[in-house]
Formats: C-alpha cells, sequence, structure tokens
C-alpha cells in the first residue's frame, strides 16, 4: 500500500504501543468494520479500499509476536508491501540515477564510491574503525589536587561484549539475516540536494544498525538481545600529576564502550580548574592578597600571612630593614612557592600583593592619641596659598559613579560632529 512506510502502525489501529494482542483484535475489528469498502458511499470507496488494506496491513504485523518485534525494533523498512520480514529493499538508488542523469551511473558519470578514502571495494562500503569511539568527559579539579596531585576512584558503567553469544548477537547455532533493506552492506547511498545539484553520500541502514544482518527475534541472545554488548560496572582510577592545568588531559586507554571487531577507544578526561578563594594561578605562577592593618604596614610585624595549596603557613617578617613600610598595591615575590612544574623539581613564584586595611568607622582613639600620632606620622605637605579660602561641606560617601551624570553628553567636553558646531580651522 501507499506510504506504509511513513505510518506508525499503533496509530492506524488507534491503540498504545503497549497494546496487549487482544486489545490489538478488538481495535482491528472495530477499525476494519468502519473503513470496509462495503459500508461507505460510491464515491469513497476508493479512499476507504486503501485505509482498510491499511488496517489488514497492521493486524497482521502487530498481532503476530516476531513481526511485532521486528517493526519496533527496525520499523515498516524491514517489511515489504505484503508485511513480510526482510523483503522490502525499496527502490534502488541506480535506477533513480540512472534516470535523472540519463543512465551515466553514479553521479553524472563519476563512477561510483570504490577507492575513495574511507571506502574499499567497487561497492563503496565505508572502512570499519580500527577502534571504537573514544569518550571524551570533562573533570572539575581544585588548586589543591592540582599542586598535590591526586588519585580518583570513580564506578563506571560501559558497554562490554556479551559474555554469553560472544559479541554474535544471536544463539550459538543461529545464522543472522541479511538485512535486504542495504542487501547486507550496513549502509545505505543517500542523496541530498545541494543547490541545484544532487550530491550521493552514504549513511549507516537504520534496519540494521549498520551490521548488514540481524537475527530473528527467537534467534536472539536471552542474555544482550541480540545487541552484542552488555552493561558492566567497573572501578576505575585515575592520576591527576601535581603541576597539571586547565585544558590538560587524562587518559584511559582501553577503557571506553567495547564493540566488536574492533579495539575498545579511550576514556579522555579534559581537566577544567575550578576557582580557588585564596590563589589565582597564571602558568606556574601564583597570586594572592596579603591583607594587612595599617599599623602592620607602619609599624611591621611576624606572623602566618596565607595558608598554602598543601596546608603549610607562609610566614613573612616586615620590615626587612628598619623603617621600610609597606604601601597599598605593593607586590612581594616569594621564589619558589608557585605551582610546581609536571615532571620537574622546579616551580613557579609567588605573588602577594598588599591591601592595606585602614581603620573602620567604629575606631575612636582619645584627643591624647591622635596628637600622638600627628606627632609620629610624617607631617604634610607645605599648606596650598590662595587668594581667597571657603571652608565646604562634603559625602564623605560618594560613588565615582556618579562622575559626570550631570552632564547631559555624559561628562565630555568636547562637541561630537553629529551634535553641529562649528569645525576646528
Amino acid at each position: 500500500m501507499d506510504g506504509t512506510t511513513h505510518i506508525d502502525l499503533y496509530e492506524v489501529l488507534s491503540v498504545e504501543r503497549t497494546a496487549s494482542k487482544d486489545e490489538i483484535r478488538k481495535a482491528y475489528r472495530k477499525a476494519a468494520l468502519a473503513s470496509h469498502p462495503d459500508k461507505v458511499p460510491e464515491d469513497e470507496r476508493e479512499t476507504a479500499e486503501i485505509k482498510f488494506k491499511a488496517v489488514q496491513q497492521a493486524y497482521d504485523i502487530l498481532y503476530d509476536e516476531e513481526k511485532r518485534d521486528l517493526y519496533d525494533s527496525h520499523g515498516m523498512a524491514a517489511f515489504d508491501g505484503s508485511g513480510n520480514p526482510g523483503m522490502g529493499a525499496g527502490p534502488d538508488l541506480d535506477d533513480i540515477l540512472s534516470q535523472m542523469f540519463g543512465g551515466m551511473g553514479g553521479m553524472g558519470g563519476m563512477g561510483g564510491m570504490g577507492g575513495m578514502p574511507g571506502f574499499d571495494g567497487p561497492g563503496g562500503r565505508p572502512n570499519k574503525p580500527r577502534k571504537s569511539p573514544n569518550e571524551e568527559t570533562k573533570y572539575e579539579v581544585g588548586l589543591e589536587d592540582l599542586y598535590k596531585g591526586k588519585t580518583v576512584k570513580f564506578a563506571s558503567t560501559k558497554n562490554v561484549i556479551c559474555g554469553l553469544c560472544k559479541g554474535k548477537g544471536g544463539k550459538d547455532k543461529a545464522v543472522a539475516k541479511e538485512c535486504s533493506s542495504c542487501e547486507g552492506k550496513g549502509f545505505k547511498n543517500v542523496l541530498t540536494r545541494l543547490g541545484p545539484m544532487l550530491t550521493q553520500s552514504t549513511a549507516p541502514c537504520t534496519v540494521c544498525d549498520g551490521q548488514g544482518s540481524f537475527f530473528s527475534p527467537k534467534d536472539k541472545c536471552k542474555k544482550c538481545k541480540g545487541k552484542k554488548v552488555t552493561e558492566e560496572k567497573k572501578m576505575l582510577e585515575i592520576y591527576i600529576p601535581r603541576g597539571a592545568k586547565e585544558g590538560d588531559q587524562v587518559t584511559l586507554e582501553g577503557e571506553a564502550d567495547q564493540v566488536p571487531d574492533q579495539e575498545p577507544g579511550d576514556i579522555v578526561f579534559h581537566l577544567v580548574e575550578v576557582e580557588h578563594p585564596v590563589f589565582r594561578r597564571a602558568g606556574p605562577d601564583l597570586t594572592a592578597d596579603l591583607e594587612i592593618t595599617l599599623a602592620e604596614a607602619l609599624a611591621g610585624f611576624s606572623r602566618v600571612v596565607v595558608k598554602h595549596l598543601d596546608g603549610r603557613g607562609i610566614e613573612l617578617k616586615h620590615p626587612k630593614r628598619p623603617g621600610d613600610v609597606l604601601s597599598p598595591g605593593q607586590v612581594l615575590k616569594i621564589s619558589g612557592e608557585g605551582m610546581p612544574l609536571k615532571k620537574s623539581d622546579a616551580r613557579g613564584d609567588l605573588y602577594l600583593v598588599v591591601d592595606v586595611k585602614f581603620p573602620s568607622e567604629g575606631w575612636a582613639p582619645s584627643p591624647a592619641v591622635l596628637e600622638k600620632l600627628k606627632e609620629i606620622l610624617p607631617k604634610p605637605d607645605p599648606p596650598i596659598e590662595a587668594d581667597t579660602v571657603d571652608e565646604v561641606d562634603y559625602d564623605p560617601n560618594a560613588d565615582i559613579e556618579d562622575f559626570g551624570q550631570g552632564d547631559p553628553r555624559g561628562g565630555s567636553g568636547w562637541v561630537d560632529e553629529d551634535e553641529g558646531g562649528e569645525t576646528a580651522q
């Protein structure tokens, strides 16, 4: 019948995909009576006859358990117009091409795909990969683990060759049926329109999943159900070397899903560095803020200023020379306290950026203390001389983002050409 490859047989009978055989039989009787050609007016009989045949075929396939299993797995591509399994290969692509291009074969006399890279033989069958595909995954890791190195154990679920059928997919003495849809090639030629031209390419056959053959439902392996592989849980272990960085890869060779007749691929972990609350990294170097009080900046200190990534306390003594002070934004470099370099004993450097914490609003020293500070601390520059002096009020909590907001031109003193004005000569 026309269009059966595009019709859902369950929709034809108006039943769910989980319907029982009894429900399918009842739905068939109801649909057959409703669409019988003898039950409709003469001008509607042609349409009714097509629908009646569709109902009949849907029942023939869905009521038979083996045919239904085949349909659920492969669709109507596994049947011919009569509902017989494995008979319908569909229109031949070479016939279509010969009609379109005057019998020249291939694409306008260009020949077949044989001999092209990635294909073997005159039939143009794609070469089978030597290895199964690699599994790529991201793995987040903290800066501490990148500094010290880490061994990670985790459980993995992957496909392995079925131990019962040894990857055959069927019972011991069963023979797989050649897929008539792709004629046992495992792939189909596909036409794709590219502007006014048609291009030919290959795609895996969806009926046999690119295998070229498949087992009937009764001959499938009881363990893997014909899939040739089963799921298995396995404990895996990866080692993140010290000094590793963002984007580095850690590979577990041969631990990807297994595929029959192929070497297993690898599991590849792409390291993603998690942001650290204290340290920032640039290559082999580290940087962190060094928070000190104003008194420490002026009078000095001797204490642990930061806890390193391996748990060690980094102690500093200031000043190195009497009278030295630390200024906001000043950078202290500690050689050899950065990140380790992979496969080396060398290390980067640690840069500490001074952040002087001034007294908060709650600090309220006595007048005597303030006078003493004025005597101790450096004196200000000589007073600025002016013709007149105005004492003004001020807002101590202003926002620099408000600067220029009163100017409709955005604080610019220049006139844009689009806004008019004379051009400078």
